[in-house]
């Protein structure tokens, strides 16, 4: 307890130390992400770090608490094109913008949306929270209640109608966050939200895409009343995607509920798809929000980071890393103190005071995630070492290179970086002609030896092969763009 309570202190005692000097600059040497990690490999170079406009993914970063202003656009803004990810969620901000019944004011929506636009990012637009301007408006916090009394709900029709109205063609649209939160929020109250909310959506911007439910927990039989739901309302299939978040300290452990909440969405809809809308780790343990509880670092989070978004992607799910910067949050909501997942750490006036690992690790994924294209299956498991791995195969669509990532998942990410060596094949891998092994934390860039590669039929098998906590990438030089 001691230990917990001196990192509490040493924590909030940095996060309210005043900082005068510039932000950070965004470090592109090699050495950007320094560990112990040591491999048998010659080491060819680093990953070369790629904006926006050179990148091809479907990630999500989070952009979110703007509207109750526990973070600020403008602190971060220019950190959001060079990570490299396409598209950034945030709320809409009911009580921001009619302070006063009947007059709206979207300019500060305006211009964070604006100005995401124009730097190539496309904008995930979430529909929360309440506003307590109208009695049974809800409140604007996490956890709060949904409008619930007549007035309540007909204002939140209104501001749905103006919001849709005026970013119709610009925006994808997400529905009201974490309602399963609240126990007290009934599953009916969450239907009707989700139906009217898309439904004066669709009206304004018939073929925008749009999120559902936006569930914190990964609970198939709750997932199947409220998927039943919808769909006995006729309305699940107006739904581009229904959404969920399901944190867990060790990432692979949402996978199983997930599989089977899939598998529940076929049952009635051959058109909606399964996404993850919002996940990441805390770099400081024992502060706010989600997975506090645990020591973390800013390795760690790093680490499980890469882990909870390739866990996604290799199994075919859109997904998305929160948060951008840290939030400090008031105590009047239900996060007490400071959400410390952001990729940037921050003050207590929103500025950003330094880049942490995560920000360079989502980086270097970004940077290679266009060579995991299609999605082939696992390698086969290591035939030497008693090791839990997470692989997934890919093939270029281009060039119909394969690719494969690599991660021991058995724990929660450690400070550890030791790797262990095990006899790998990969199926189809024999089209690699000059294997690489890429470490896609630090970014650097491997070359395995001949000597460890053999070319079996149509496979490819390596001796020895590190793999640790950490994902890895096992492809062929061509597909890496890397710098000496």
């Amino acid at each position: 307890m001691l230990v917990r309570v001196l990192a509490m202190v040493s924590a909030l005692a940095a996060a309210f130390v005043p900082h005068s000097h510039s932000a950070p600059k965004i470090d592109a040497s090699n050495d950007r992400i320094k560990t112990d990690l040591s491999v048998p490999y010659k080491k060819l170079g680093v990953l070369v770090p790629k904006d926006v406009s050179k990148t091809k993914n479907n990630i999500t970063v989070g952009c979110e608490t703007l509207d109750r202003d526990y973070a600020d656009y403008e602190a971060y803004k220019e950190y959001l094109a060079p990570l490299g990810i396409k598209k950034i969620r945030l709320q809409g901000g009911w009580a921001k913008t009619e302070r006063e019944k009947g007059v709206y004011d979207f300019s500060w929506l305006d211009k964070i949306i604006d100005d995401a636009r124009s730097r190539g990012l496309t904008v995930w637009l979430q529909t929360s929270y309440g506003n307590t301007v109208y009695k049974g408006g809800g409140t604007p916090f996490l956890k709060g209640g949904m409008p619930s009394s007549p007035e309540g709900k007909a204002a939140w029709n209104r501001w749905v109608e103006e919001m849709a109205k005026r970013y119709a063609g610009k925006v994808e649209w997400e529905m009201w966050n974490e309602p399963d939160i609240n126990r007290k929020t009934k599953k009916s109250e969450t239907i009707d939200m989700n139906v009217r909310t898309m439904e004066i959506i669709r009206k304004y911007d018939p073929g925008a895409k749009v999120a559902g439910l936006v569930l914190a927990f990964t609970n198939p039989v709750w997932f199947e009343e409220y998927v039943s739901m919808l769909s006995k309302e006729g309305k699940l299939d107006d739904f581009t995607w229904i959404s969920y978040h399901g944190y867990n300290i060790r990432p692979e452990e949402s996978y199983r509920d997930v599989e089977e909440m899939g598998k529940i969405l076929k049952k009635y809809s051959g058109k909606v798809l399964l996404r993850q809308g919002e996940n990441g780790a805390p770099s400081e343990g024992y502060l706010g929000g989600a997975m506090s509880k645990f020591p973390w670092t800013e390795l760690t989070q790093a680490k499980w980071n890469l882990r909870r978004m390739l866990g996604d992607w290799g199994r075919g799910i859109e997904t998305s890393v929160f948060s951008i910067s840290d939030m400090h949050y008031l105590p009047s909501d239900s996060i007490k103190i400071v959400n410390v997942k952001g990729l940037l750490g921050t003050d207590k006036n929103h500025k950003v005071i330094r880049i942490k690992k995560a920000y360079y690790a989502v980086q270097n994924l970004a940077s290679v995630f266009d060579i995991l294209d299609v999605q082939t299956g696992p390698g086969t498991a290591a035939t030497d070492a008693d090791l839990i791995l997470s692989n997934f195969g890919y093939v270029d669509s281009e060039t119909k290179m394969p690719s494969w990532t690599v991660w021991i998942c058995d724990a929660t990410p450690t400070n550890a970086n030791a790797p262990v060596f095990a006899d790998y094949r990969f199926a189809g891998g024999a089209k690699i002609k000059n294997p690489v092994w890429v470490d896609i934390l630090s970014g650097g860039v491997y070359e395995i030896p001949e000597s460890d590669a053999e070319r079996d039929g149509s496979d490819l098998k390596i001796k020895k092969l590190p793999v640790y906590d950490s994902p890895i990438i096992v492809t062929d030089k061509s597909l890496v763009d890397f710098r000496e």
